[in-house]
């Protein structure tokens, strides 16, 4: 589950230590799983605010990295698009691509109740 939610589902993220002994739906989330996840959503979140403008800070830029990853993983898959990059890397574009998806419709969402 682990995999989907990252959005690896797309692609092998066995180079990730505890990432794949995630997917497993007998395992529980372990603290390394919970970190790479942290560490991918901050990585993700703040290239996505430096793209697009207006960052949240440090936990905010996480948060939105780890929503996006969510969000990006649903585009990926349901979109049927390959994703360009295998590994870490891979899982990094899509929680990036996800996140920037993620500020555009906060940004619309914000716009349109100054109106």
């Amino acid at each position: 589950m682990a995999r989907m939610l990252l959005g690896a589902e797309l692609h092998d993220n066995s180079a990730v230590p505890g990432l794949r002994d995630a997917a497993k739906p007998e395992d529980n989330m372990t603290l390394s799983v919970l970190l790479i996840w942290i560490v991918i959503g901050l990585i993700a979140g703040w290239l996505a605010s430096a793209v697009v403008g207006g960052g949240y800070g440090l936990v905010g830029d996480i948060i939105v990295g780890v929503v996006g990853s969510f969000l990006g993983g649903i585009i990926f898959s349901q979109l049927h698009i390959a994703v360009p990059f295998a590994g870490i890397a891979g899982t990094i574009f899509v929680a990036f691509i996800g996140a920037v998806a993620l500020l555009l419709l906060l940004r619309l969402i914000a716009r349109g109740r100054e109106s």
